[in-house]
Protein backbone atom coordinates (compact mmCIF):
# COMPACT_ATOMS: atom_id res chain seq x y z
CA UNK A 1 0.00 0.00 0.00
CA UNK A 2 2.59 2.26 0.49
CA UNK A 3 4.45 2.36 -2.56
CA UNK A 4 0.34 3.19 -3.91
CA UNK A 5 0.43 6.29 -1.83
CA UNK A 6 3.62 7.28 -3.11
CA UNK A 7 2.88 6.87 -6.90
CA UNK A 8 -0.57 8.97 -5.78
CA UNK A 9 1.29 11.70 -3.78
CA UNK A 10 4.21 11.96 -6.22
CA UNK A 11 1.25 12.61 -9.58
CA UNK A 12 -0.55 15.22 -7.12
CA UNK A 13 3.17 17.05 -7.33
CA UNK A 14 2.38 17.76 -11.02
CA UNK A 15 -0.40 20.75 -10.00
CA UNK A 16 2.68 22.77 -8.35
CA UNK A 17 4.73 22.13 -11.67
CA UNK A 18 2.15 23.62 -13.29
CA UNK A 19 1.50 26.86 -11.45
CA UNK A 20 5.12 27.49 -11.07
CA UNK A 21 5.79 27.29 -14.57
CA UNK A 22 2.37 29.17 -15.42
CA UNK A 23 3.59 32.03 -13.28
CA UNK A 24 7.22 32.91 -14.01
CA UNK A 25 8.33 34.13 -17.29
CA UNK A 26 11.70 32.47 -17.43
CA UNK A 27 10.23 28.90 -17.92
CA UNK A 28 7.72 29.92 -20.78
CA UNK A 29 9.94 30.10 -23.54
CA UNK A 30 9.64 27.25 -25.61
CA UNK A 31 12.95 25.60 -25.50
CA UNK A 32 12.94 25.67 -21.67
CA UNK A 33 9.62 24.17 -21.38
CA UNK A 34 10.86 21.08 -23.51
CA UNK A 35 13.94 21.06 -20.70
CA UNK A 36 12.14 21.31 -17.75
CA UNK A 37 9.79 18.97 -19.06
CA UNK A 38 12.39 16.11 -19.68
CA UNK A 39 14.09 17.38 -16.01
CA UNK A 40 10.75 16.71 -14.48
CA UNK A 41 9.77 13.10 -15.46
CA UNK A 42 13.69 12.24 -14.83
CA UNK A 43 13.16 13.74 -11.38
CA UNK A 44 10.31 11.89 -11.20
CA UNK A 45 11.68 8.68 -11.78
CA UNK A 46 14.36 9.06 -9.76
CA UNK A 47 12.36 9.95 -6.57
CA UNK A 48 9.95 6.49 -7.32
CA UNK A 49 13.42 4.96 -7.62
CA UNK A 50 14.36 6.38 -4.36
CA UNK A 51 10.98 6.15 -2.54
CA UNK A 52 11.28 2.33 -3.59
CA UNK A 53 14.50 1.48 -2.89
CA UNK A 54 14.28 -0.61 0.38
CA UNK A 55 11.71 -2.82 -1.84
CA UNK A 56 12.40 -2.53 -5.07
CA UNK A 57 9.68 -3.72 -7.99
CA UNK A 58 11.13 -6.64 -10.25
CA UNK A 59 9.23 -5.20 -12.77
CA UNK A 60 10.69 -1.74 -14.56
CA UNK A 61 7.15 -1.40 -16.09
CA UNK A 62 6.42 -0.55 -12.67
CA UNK A 63 8.82 2.84 -12.92
CA UNK A 64 6.88 3.50 -16.00
CA UNK A 65 3.44 3.43 -14.80
CA UNK A 66 4.62 5.32 -11.71
CA UNK A 67 6.08 8.16 -14.10
CA UNK A 68 3.30 8.28 -16.65
CA UNK A 69 0.59 8.66 -13.51
CA UNK A 70 2.15 12.05 -12.75
CA UNK A 71 1.45 13.19 -16.64
CA UNK A 72 -2.15 12.15 -16.45
CA UNK A 73 -2.98 14.64 -13.19
CA UNK A 74 -1.42 17.44 -15.98
CA UNK A 75 -3.63 15.94 -19.07
CA UNK A 76 -6.41 15.95 -16.50
CA UNK A 77 -5.54 19.60 -15.54
CA UNK A 78 -5.02 20.21 -19.38
CA UNK A 79 -8.65 19.39 -20.33
CA UNK A 80 -10.02 21.00 -17.27
CA UNK A 81 -8.80 24.21 -18.19
CA UNK A 82 -9.80 24.48 -21.75
CA UNK A 83 -13.10 23.48 -20.93
CA UNK A 84 -13.46 26.61 -18.73
CA UNK A 85 -13.67 24.49 -15.34
CA UNK A 86 -10.38 25.92 -13.44
CA UNK A 87 -7.81 28.48 -14.64
CA UNK A 88 -4.37 29.42 -13.71
CA UNK A 89 -2.35 26.19 -14.66
CA UNK A 90 -2.02 25.98 -18.63
CA UNK A 91 -2.38 29.42 -20.59
CA UNK A 92 1.46 29.61 -21.05
CA UNK A 93 1.54 26.15 -22.19
CA UNK A 94 -1.06 26.81 -24.61
CA UNK A 95 0.93 29.62 -26.35
CA UNK A 96 4.62 28.31 -26.50
CA UNK A 97 4.37 24.73 -26.04
CA UNK A 98 1.36 22.66 -27.72
CA UNK A 99 -1.22 24.82 -29.01
CA UNK A 100 -2.85 21.85 -30.37
CA UNK A 101 -4.06 21.12 -26.76
CA UNK A 102 -7.11 23.03 -27.10
CA UNK A 103 -8.32 21.10 -30.10
CA UNK A 104 -11.96 19.02 -28.98
CA UNK A 105 -9.55 16.02 -29.57
CA UNK A 106 -6.97 16.55 -27.96
CA UNK A 107 -9.26 17.69 -24.67
CA UNK A 108 -11.19 14.75 -24.68
CA UNK A 109 -7.97 12.59 -24.76
CA UNK A 110 -6.39 14.54 -21.64
CA UNK A 111 -9.78 13.43 -19.81
CA UNK A 112 -8.90 9.63 -21.11
CA UNK A 113 -5.22 9.83 -20.13
CA UNK A 114 -6.23 11.97 -16.34
CA UNK A 115 -9.26 9.69 -15.48
CA UNK A 116 -9.14 6.20 -17.32
CA UNK A 117 -5.18 5.74 -17.66
CA UNK A 118 -4.63 7.16 -14.25
CA UNK A 119 -7.06 4.69 -12.75
CA UNK A 120 -5.14 2.21 -14.53
CA UNK A 121 -1.94 3.03 -13.65
CA UNK A 122 -3.15 3.06 -10.07
CA UNK A 123 -4.45 -0.72 -10.15
CA UNK A 124 -1.37 -2.20 -12.32
CA UNK A 125 1.09 -0.38 -9.18
CA UNK A 126 -1.09 -1.89 -6.87
CA UNK A 127 -1.23 -5.70 -8.44
CA UNK A 128 2.99 -5.13 -9.16
CA UNK A 129 3.62 -4.17 -5.02
CA UNK A 130 1.18 -7.39 -4.17
CA UNK A 131 2.54 -9.68 -6.48
CA UNK A 132 -0.78 -10.55 -8.03
CA UNK A 133 -1.08 -11.10 -12.33
CA UNK A 134 -1.41 -7.81 -13.96
CA UNK A 135 -0.18 -8.49 -17.64
CA UNK A 136 -3.54 -8.46 -18.96
CA UNK A 137 -4.83 -5.17 -17.68
CA UNK A 138 -1.01 -4.29 -19.35
CA UNK A 139 -1.88 -4.84 -22.46
CA UNK A 140 -5.46 -2.91 -22.51
CA UNK A 141 -3.20 -0.09 -21.45
CA UNK A 142 -0.66 -0.45 -24.14
CA UNK A 143 -3.37 -0.61 -26.51
CA UNK A 144 -5.21 2.23 -25.14
CA UNK A 145 -1.83 4.61 -24.30
CA UNK A 146 -0.59 2.92 -28.14
CA UNK A 147 -3.48 4.30 -30.39
CA UNK A 148 -3.88 7.13 -28.67
CA UNK A 149 -0.62 8.48 -29.14
CA UNK A 150 -0.05 7.30 -32.77
CA UNK A 151 -3.26 9.11 -33.68
CA UNK A 152 -2.12 12.07 -31.71
CA UNK A 153 1.74 12.20 -32.58
CA UNK A 154 0.62 11.74 -36.36
CA UNK A 155 -2.54 14.25 -36.55
CA UNK A 156 -0.26 16.97 -35.19
CA UNK A 157 2.06 16.62 -38.19
CA UNK A 158 -0.39 16.11 -40.90
CA UNK A 159 -3.09 18.34 -39.88
CA UNK A 160 -3.53 22.20 -39.40
CA UNK A 161 -1.24 22.36 -36.44
CA UNK A 162 2.11 20.40 -38.82
CA UNK A 163 3.40 24.04 -39.15
CA UNK A 164 3.27 25.18 -35.78
CA UNK A 165 5.18 22.36 -33.76
CA UNK A 166 7.83 23.52 -31.31
CA UNK A 167 10.32 22.34 -29.05
CA UNK A 168 7.68 20.74 -26.69
CA UNK A 169 6.14 18.70 -29.42
CA UNK A 170 8.86 16.29 -28.69
CA UNK A 171 8.06 15.42 -24.57
CA UNK A 172 5.53 13.51 -26.94
CA UNK A 173 8.04 10.76 -27.78
CA UNK A 174 8.43 8.71 -24.50
CA UNK A 175 4.45 8.33 -24.58
CA UNK A 176 4.51 7.22 -27.91
CA UNK A 177 7.60 4.47 -28.13
CA UNK A 178 7.34 3.35 -24.37
CA UNK A 179 3.92 1.80 -24.84
CA UNK A 180 5.30 0.25 -27.50
CA UNK A 181 7.76 -1.36 -25.87
CA UNK A 182 5.73 -2.10 -22.85
CA UNK A 183 3.44 -4.13 -25.12
CA UNK A 184 6.42 -5.88 -27.10
CA UNK A 185 7.10 -7.79 -23.02
CA UNK A 186 4.18 -8.23 -21.80
CA UNK A 187 3.25 -9.86 -25.20
CA UNK A 188 6.01 -12.12 -24.65
CA UNK A 189 4.85 -13.23 -20.78
CA UNK A 190 3.28 -15.91 -19.57
CA UNK A 191 -0.38 -15.79 -20.08
CA UNK A 192 -2.79 -14.77 -17.08
CA UNK A 193 -4.62 -17.69 -16.76
CA UNK A 194 -5.82 -20.63 -14.56
CA UNK A 195 -5.58 -24.15 -15.85
CA UNK A 196 -7.95 -25.38 -17.73
CA UNK A 197 -9.41 -29.26 -18.75
CA UNK A 198 -7.94 -30.47 -21.81
CA UNK A 199 -11.36 -32.31 -21.58
CA UNK A 200 -13.23 -29.45 -21.57
CA UNK A 201 -11.42 -27.68 -24.24
CA UNK A 202 -11.36 -30.76 -26.60
CA UNK A 203 -15.03 -30.69 -26.32
CA UNK A 204 -15.28 -26.79 -26.93
CA UNK A 205 -13.51 -27.20 -29.65
CA UNK A 206 -15.51 -29.57 -31.16
CA UNK A 207 -18.34 -27.38 -31.61
CA UNK A 208 -18.80 -25.85 -35.06
CA UNK A 209 -19.85 -22.02 -34.90
CA UNK A 210 -23.64 -22.42 -34.90
CA UNK A 211 -23.61 -24.29 -32.14
CA UNK A 212 -21.65 -21.34 -30.44
CA UNK A 213 -24.48 -18.79 -30.81
CA UNK A 214 -22.34 -16.25 -28.65
CA UNK A 215 -19.25 -16.87 -31.02
CA UNK A 216 -21.83 -16.83 -34.07
CA UNK A 217 -23.42 -13.25 -33.08
CA UNK A 218 -19.53 -12.06 -32.61
CA UNK A 219 -18.59 -13.32 -35.89
CA UNK A 220 -21.53 -10.81 -37.53
CA UNK A 221 -20.46 -7.97 -35.34
CA UNK A 222 -16.80 -8.54 -36.42
CA UNK A 223 -17.85 -8.54 -40.09
CA UNK A 224 -20.18 -5.38 -39.98
CA UNK A 225 -17.64 -3.38 -38.15
CA UNK A 226 -14.94 -4.53 -40.86
CA UNK A 227 -17.55 -2.97 -43.39
CA UNK A 228 -17.99 -0.06 -40.72
CA UNK A 229 -14.12 0.56 -40.55
CA UNK A 230 -13.95 0.10 -44.63
CA UNK A 231 -16.98 3.15 -44.87
CA UNK A 232 -15.33 5.76 -43.11
CA UNK A 233 -11.62 4.77 -44.15
CA UNK A 234 -13.01 5.64 -47.39
CA UNK A 235 -14.88 8.30 -46.74
CA UNK A 236 -11.68 10.17 -45.08
CA UNK A 237 -9.81 9.21 -48.24
CA UNK A 238 -12.31 11.68 -50.65
CA UNK A 239 -14.14 8.47 -52.80
CA UNK A 240 -16.47 10.20 -55.10
CA UNK A 241 -19.23 7.55 -54.21
CA UNK A 242 -22.74 9.47 -53.68
CA UNK A 243 -23.47 7.11 -50.30
CA UNK A 244 -20.15 8.21 -48.96
CA UNK A 245 -20.68 12.00 -49.79
CA UNK A 246 -23.91 11.92 -48.31
CA UNK A 247 -22.62 10.20 -44.81
CA UNK A 248 -20.20 12.28 -44.29
CA UNK A 249 -22.14 15.54 -45.20
CA UNK A 250 -25.35 14.21 -43.27
CA UNK A 251 -24.09 12.56 -40.32
CA UNK A 252 -20.62 12.12 -39.49
CA UNK A 253 -19.29 15.86 -41.01
CA UNK A 254 -16.56 15.65 -38.07
CA UNK A 255 -14.40 12.94 -40.56
CA UNK A 256 -13.82 16.22 -42.79
CA UNK A 257 -12.28 18.46 -40.20
CA UNK A 258 -8.50 19.69 -41.35
CA UNK A 259 -7.41 19.23 -37.87
CA UNK A 260 -6.24 15.87 -38.92
CA UNK A 261 -6.76 13.75 -35.98
CA UNK A 262 -10.05 12.14 -37.59
CA UNK A 263 -8.60 11.39 -40.82
CA UNK A 264 -5.65 9.42 -39.31
CA UNK A 265 -7.89 7.19 -36.75
CA UNK A 266 -10.25 6.34 -39.44
CA UNK A 267 -7.11 5.56 -41.45
CA UNK A 268 -5.50 3.78 -38.72
CA UNK A 269 -8.71 1.62 -38.31
CA UNK A 270 -8.97 1.43 -41.94
CA UNK A 271 -5.33 -0.31 -42.60
CA UNK A 272 -5.01 -1.95 -38.67
CA UNK A 273 -8.12 -2.54 -37.24
CA UNK A 274 -9.89 -3.73 -40.45
CA UNK A 275 -7.33 -6.70 -40.39
CA UNK A 276 -7.41 -7.31 -37.29
CA UNK A 277 -11.30 -7.63 -36.75
CA UNK A 278 -10.93 -10.30 -40.16
CA UNK A 279 -8.19 -12.39 -37.91
CA UNK A 280 -10.58 -12.37 -34.85
CA UNK A 281 -13.11 -13.95 -37.38
CA UNK A 282 -10.92 -16.71 -38.09
CA UNK A 283 -9.59 -17.06 -34.65
CA UNK A 284 -13.62 -17.33 -33.96
CA UNK A 285 -13.84 -20.18 -36.66
CA UNK A 286 -10.63 -22.00 -35.82
CA UNK A 287 -9.83 -23.63 -32.64
CA UNK A 288 -6.37 -23.22 -31.00
CA UNK A 289 -5.90 -19.39 -31.56
CA UNK A 290 -4.65 -18.96 -28.30
CA UNK A 291 -2.87 -15.01 -29.73
CA UNK A 292 -6.87 -14.34 -29.48
CA UNK A 293 -6.54 -14.27 -25.64
CA UNK A 294 -3.58 -11.04 -25.79
CA UNK A 295 -4.75 -9.67 -29.31
CA UNK A 296 -8.35 -8.85 -28.21
CA UNK A 297 -7.45 -7.47 -25.16
CA UNK A 298 -4.75 -5.04 -26.68
CA UNK A 299 -7.64 -4.20 -29.51
CA UNK A 300 -10.31 -3.40 -26.68
CA UNK A 301 -8.39 -0.69 -25.24
CA UNK A 302 -6.90 0.95 -28.69
CA UNK A 303 -10.93 1.07 -29.89
CA UNK A 304 -12.48 2.15 -26.44
CA UNK A 305 -9.93 5.34 -26.67
CA UNK A 306 -10.29 6.08 -30.10
CA UNK A 307 -13.93 5.57 -29.94
CA UNK A 308 -13.81 7.97 -26.40
CA UNK A 309 -12.47 10.88 -28.36
CA UNK A 310 -13.97 10.64 -31.69
CA UNK A 311 -17.39 10.48 -30.53
CA UNK A 312 -16.74 13.29 -28.12
CA UNK A 313 -14.76 15.40 -30.57
CA UNK A 314 -17.56 15.46 -32.85
CA UNK A 315 -20.01 16.62 -30.19
CA UNK A 316 -17.41 19.23 -27.93
CA UNK A 317 -18.96 22.75 -28.48
CA UNK A 318 -15.20 23.57 -29.70
CA UNK A 319 -15.80 21.98 -32.99
CA UNK A 320 -16.72 24.24 -35.87
CA UNK A 321 -20.41 24.08 -35.56
CA UNK A 322 -19.70 22.45 -39.60
CA UNK A 323 -17.74 19.60 -38.34
CA UNK A 324 -20.01 18.92 -35.87
CA UNK A 325 -22.78 15.89 -35.60
CA UNK A 326 -25.83 17.10 -36.63
CA UNK A 327 -28.68 17.04 -34.42
CA UNK A 328 -30.88 15.29 -36.65
CA UNK A 329 -28.69 12.69 -37.08
CA UNK A 330 -27.00 12.36 -33.59
CA UNK A 331 -28.78 9.50 -32.34
CA UNK A 332 -28.02 7.09 -35.35
CA UNK A 333 -24.15 8.22 -35.52
CA UNK A 334 -23.77 7.67 -31.83
CA UNK A 335 -25.33 4.34 -31.54
CA UNK A 336 -23.30 3.02 -34.71
CA UNK A 337 -20.14 4.30 -32.88
CA UNK A 338 -20.94 2.93 -29.21
CA UNK A 339 -21.83 -0.58 -30.59
CA UNK A 340 -18.54 -0.03 -32.59
CA UNK A 341 -16.57 0.53 -29.44
CA UNK A 342 -18.36 -2.26 -27.09
CA UNK A 343 -17.82 -4.88 -29.39
CA UNK A 344 -14.44 -5.29 -29.16
CA UNK A 345 -14.49 -5.28 -25.12
CA UNK A 346 -17.04 -8.09 -25.56
CA UNK A 347 -15.39 -10.03 -27.32
CA UNK A 348 -12.32 -9.59 -24.82
CA UNK A 349 -14.52 -10.60 -22.36
CA UNK A 350 -15.63 -13.63 -23.80
CA UNK A 351 -12.33 -15.02 -24.71
CA UNK A 352 -10.65 -14.14 -20.96
CA UNK A 353 -14.28 -15.95 -19.08
CA UNK A 354 -13.81 -18.92 -21.34
CA UNK A 355 -10.93 -19.78 -22.67
CA UNK A 356 -11.17 -23.17 -23.87
CA UNK A 357 -11.68 -22.67 -27.61
CA UNK A 358 -8.64 -20.88 -27.74
CA UNK A 359 -5.76 -22.83 -26.07
CA UNK A 360 -3.67 -25.11 -27.66
CA UNK A 361 -4.33 -28.54 -26.38
CA UNK A 362 -0.93 -30.41 -25.52
CA UNK A 363 -0.30 -33.95 -26.82
CA UNK A 364 -1.98 -36.92 -24.20
CA UNK A 365 1.88 -37.65 -22.90
CA UNK A 366 2.27 -34.24 -22.41
CA UNK A 367 -0.94 -33.18 -19.90
CA UNK A 368 -0.95 -33.66 -16.26
CA UNK A 369 -4.41 -35.03 -14.92
CA UNK A 370 -6.09 -33.87 -18.15
CA UNK A 371 -4.95 -30.16 -17.15
CA UNK A 372 -3.07 -27.79 -19.37
CA UNK A 373 -1.52 -24.38 -18.63
CA UNK A 374 -2.20 -22.17 -21.63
Amino acid sequence: MAQEICVFLFSLTALGVLYIMNNVPAFQEPLVILETGVAVLLAVFILVYAATRHNPPKDPLFYVFAAFSFTCVIDLTNALEYDGFISGFMEFYLETGEPYLDTPYAIMMCYWDGIVHFIIYLMLVHRMSNRKQYRTLGLFWSGSLCANMIVFVLGIVVGTYGSEIRPAFWLNMPFLLVPIWGAVSLFSRPKDVPLVGASKAEREQKKILIWRPVDLGLVIYLVAAMGFSLFRGLAVLDCPLEILERYVTEYEPYLKDPVGFPKLMMLLLLFHGFPVLGSFVFGLCTPGCSWMLDWTVFFAGAILQCQWCHIGASLHPRTAEMFRTPSTSLLPVLLLNLLYAAGPVVLALRCQRDPEYFITIAPKGQTNHEKKLI
